[in-house]
């Protein structure tokens, strides 16, 4: 870990540098964009990543970019990851920086990632001394929409090299001054997929002339929660939701055609190949039965996000040394995925609790609330533990 002089430096300019990055991520939470739309955040990254004198190279992505900052010494390439999109969720916080794009916000907490990382990104510029090798900087898009951007990045290059990969989050439970780590397992897969029942429309009077898809998608709906509690091990734990329904014409017409949109959930990788499997045998089962036909469409597939050890004693170890134990808790696993999971796939990493609960703000909301809001405070401790962290790393790996 870094020595303690190094560490009172490193304090002086987080605690310097807080204002800025509110000024970030104020902007950032004003102008947000829905995944694979990150244009002006791409945009504004870059240009103040430039004024920082950091050396950013574009990707054959319609949005994201990759950072560098490299050391005055040899050594290893350890990544930091950033995601960068917002949700389709109209903002009621009533806050004086509340989001202008109508519709859309920052409510998952990225514009707290970003200026966390850009935060980063400028304190170790100033300690290029002190690095004995390169920090990449990723900012990923489209994180909240799978197939994600993990992917894609990854196609791309970003992980050449690299021996370590770091990650946060920010934790709506977990109070500012606190993070979170979990070794191992931490987050679910996800398996985002369509079910298109096919029927055969006609006069709401006459359904025996037809085979009614809205009747037919209601059954499958239904057997299909019969997986969890029946084909899977009660220990395993495995969510099937159906999140959006479509289809039907009028009162008085018995539907054609459904579409179903769902997600798969689960912490176990055996449980993530198989789940697929059978939801479409049930699925096509019962619209045979019916006389109806399902299509089956797999839109995108996070793995389960697994993290490893060493680099959670990296983070922790940094963290106790700093602010003395009783400050990391350990996080839960949770049935929310995130495409940080890819990377981790390629590299060792891990990705960190950030917490910003502060109920005095009504900073205590869920993520993907239209009411999520961050005690920002918290920006100074993320880039502490971040930046230490890497310098730790680079000097171990």
């Amino acid at each position: 870990m870094p020595n303690p002089e190094l560490q009172r430096k490193i304090l002086k300019l987080s605690s310097e540098l807080l204002k800025k990055q509110i000024k970030w991520r104020r902007y950032l939470h004003q102008f947000p964009e829905v995944s694979n739309n990150e244009f002006e955040t791409t945009k504004y990254l870059t240009d103040e990543l430039k004024k920082l004198s950091i050396t950013t190279k574009k990707i054959k992505l319609p949005t994201g970019l990759i950072a560098e900052v490299t050391g005055n010494k040899k050594g290893p390439v350890v990544a930091v990851r950033t995601d960068i999109d917002a949700l389709p969720i109209l903002e009621q916080t009533n806050l004086p920086y509340q989001s202008k794009n109508k519709g859309c916000m920052h409510a998952c907490g990225h514009d707290m990632h970003m200026a966390t990382i850009l935060g980063v990104a400028a304190i170790l510029e100033n300690l290029k001394s002190e690095l004995h090798g390169t920090v990449r900087f990723l900012f990923q898009p489209a994180e909240e929409m799978p197939p994600g951007g993990a992917r894609p990045m990854i196609e791309e290059g970003v992980l050449d090299n690299v021996k370590m990969i770091f990650g946060l989050h920010v934790d709506p439970h977990l109070q500012t001054g606190k993070i979170g780590t979990r070794d191992g397992v931490t987050m679910a897969s996800v398996t985002d997929f369509d079910l298109i029942i096919h029927g055969k429309s006609g006069h709401a009077a006459r359904p025996h002339h037809t085979v009614d898809a809205i009747v037919t998608a209601a059954e499958v709906i239904e057997s299909l929660q019969k997986i969890i509690s029946r084909e899977v091990d009660p220990i395993d734990p495995v969510v099937i939701t159906f999140g959006k329904i479509s289809g039907g014409y009028a009162r008085n017409v018995i539907s054609d055609k459904v579409h179903l949109v769902g997600t798969i959930r689960t912490l176990s990788p055996k449980a993530s190949k198989e789940m697929p499997r059978k939801v479409k045998r049930i699925a096509q089962s019962i619209c045979k039965a019916r006389g109806a036909t399902a299509e089956m469409i797999i839109i995108g597939l996070y793995p389960v996000l697994v993290n490893d050890v060493d680099t959670n004693s990296i983070i922790k170890n940094n963290y106790n040394n700093l602010f003395g134990t009783g400050k990391i808790e350990d996080a839960p696993q949770v049935l929310g995925g995130e495409d940080f999971a890819c990377y981790l796939e390629h590299v060792k990493g891990a990705m960190f609790r950030l917490g910003v609960m502060n109920k005095k703000i009504k900073a205590d909301k869920p993520w993907h609330s239209p009411e999520f809001i961050v005690d920002e405070d918290a920006l100074y401790y993320g880039t502490f533990v971040i930046v230490a962290s890497v310098i730790d790393a680079l000097k171990k790996l």
